[in-house]
């Protein structure tokens, strides 16, 4: 039986489907496909069906990771149809909380920063008003959270 996480951002066009295209490289990488999906939403809509921002696709290329998601808004049903939903944020955590329709379904709801053991931020910032460096830090917060994600779902399916 597959994991599936849905990573989650304001409108799906930089955090989140970067989480989503770093964790489908590494679990590529880790032979793990038929164990583990990923895909990503955003709460906000009006950027549903557009391709991530050209400056994360660019700055994500440049790390080997091709990012071809089309943005949409979270929906009700991604809250049975999903094990884990990842947040970038408290916005969006508080967000995507008010639109769990169980508290099981909210027990699934996790920030990004959990899963990160090096780096003491709090949230994933929002690099759509920043320069270059806002993207890399993303990048580099992504990379952290989707590995430390990746290992407990590694030693999850050990036990």
């Amino acid at each position: 039986m597959k994991t599936k996480i849905l990573f989650v951002c304001l409108g799906n066009i930089c955090r989140s489907p970067a989480a989503e295209g770093i964790l489908r490289h590494m679990v590529a990488r880790s032979g793990l496909e038929d164990r583990i999906e990923a895909d990503s939403a955003g709460t906000y809509a009006g950027h549903a069906g557009e391709l991530p921002d050209p400056r994360m696709r660019r700055a994500a290329a440049r790390r080997g990771y091709d990012l071809t998601h089309r943005a949409r808004r979270i929906r009700r049903e991604d809250f049975h149809a999903f094990d884990r939903i990842v947040v970038m944020d408290d916005a969006n955590y508080e967000n995507v909380h008010r639109l769990a329709p169980s508290r099981d379904c909210a027990g699934k709801i996790f920030r990004m920063t959990d899963f990160c053991r090096r780096s003491a931020r709090t949230c994933v910032p929002d690099p759509y008003y920043e320069g270059d460096e806002g993207f890399e830090l993303v990048l580099d917060l992504l990379e952290e959270g989707c590995e430390g994600l990746l290992d407990e779902l590694r030693n999850r399916s050990r036990d």
